[in-house]
């Protein structure tokens, strides 16, 4: 005689009960995986900042003061920052790379080789970009940012050659910013032609900052890490900006509600008028004596045109006399 046939298989209910479950642990552990990823980059990018700082005081050490926020001095017509202290932070072969093409390109048409973007507008072409316009420096982006990894071609900037981005930006003081370039006086320490010692932020290193986040724009036409010309050609939201830019607001056709430091999306145009970070719930600032602090958005500021009290505002001068209240 035989037995009772053993069942070796699932029930259609058994089995949609195991998928459920299945579906259940990983909406549970998708948030906790999502914050561990959000936590690393924000570490990574703090890192960066850090490098970033140890550089910018380096360059001060060696010459006398932190670099210009944006170079017009030949052949470094537009270079930023971050482009005038690349031997500081491991890049001494792309600086000399960059500064014997701006000064003799071999083998190419010399005319406008100094310019950062090369002559674009020139019949055929013209010089090609300098080569560092086009080249990652993982510590320049921020790894929250996968758009900070690519290039973008000539034929979409309509130029000749790379360009290549950055999420970070010289603080170039507690307004537009960009006043120097208008022959006015920015209080800032990283703007247009600055060349500020320490002994010049009077309102203390660790009060004032020197560098923060905000993405490349929606369209990559602005963050791009060598050389800016901003939107008015002082640089301003290109590779420095102020607090309060509105005239850059009003100039992109964007609202002043958006200046200040308040949450972006990368799809939005506007959110390149104001300060704001891919990680959730604020972004990093360098200070000016080299740390690195993580501000929450509404804590650090209000985001209204005219409110000079917040701590953006404030932290943004280097000699403005305020005493900052950090959250």
């Amino acid at each position: 005689m035989f037995g009772p046939r053993r069942r070796t298989g699932f029930t259609l209910i058994e089995l949609l009960v195991v998928i459920a479950i299945i579906a259940i642990l990983i909406g549970l552990l998708l948030p906790a995986v999502q914050k561990v990823r959000d936590a690393a980059a924000r570490m990574k990018c703090s890192n960066n900042m850090k490098q970033m700082g140890l550089a910018l005081h380096n360059y001060h050490d060696t010459n006398g003061t932190f670099p210009p926020g944006v170079n017009y001095v030949y052949p470094q017509h537009y270079w930023s920052w971050m482009a005038m202290m690349m031997p500081y932070y491991e890049q001494d072969n792309l600086y000399k790379q960059a500064y014997n093409f701006a000064t003799n390109p071999p083998g190419q048409n010399s005319t406008y080789n100094w310019w950062p973007w090369g002559g674009f507008w020139l019949a055929g072409g013209g010089t090609p970009a300098n080569p560092a316009l086009g080249t990652v420096v993982k510590t320049l982006i921020c790894p929250a940012d996968g758009r900070q990894d690519l290039r973008l071609p000539g034929p979409q900037w309509g130029g000749n050659g790379f360009v290549a981005f950055t999420g970070y930006l010289g603080v170039a003081g507690s307004q537009e910013g960009n006043e120097a370039y208008n022959g006015g006086t920015s209080n800032g320490i990283l703007y247009w032609m600055s060349h500020h010692k320490i002994a010049d932020i009077t309102d203390g290193t660790s009060n004032t900052f020197m560098v923060g986040e905000r993405p490349p724009s929606t369209d990559l036409y602005y963050g791009w890490w060598f050389a800016g010309a901003g939107w008015d050609g002082s640089g301003e939201g290109d590779v420095v900006m102020g607090a309060r830019g509105v005239q850059m607001a009003a100039a992109l056709g964007c609202s002043s509600a958006k200046v200040g430091f308040q949450p972006g999306r990368f799809d939005v145009p506007c959110d390149q008028v104001h300060w704001w970070s891919p990680h959730t719930g604020g972004g990093n600032f360098l200070l000016g004596d080299g740390s690195v602090r993580f501000f929450a958005y509404g804590a650090t500021d209000g985001g209204q045109p005219g409110n000079t009290t917040t701590v953006l505002v404030q932290a943004s001068s280097r000699n403005g006399g305020e005493v900052v209240q950090w959250p």
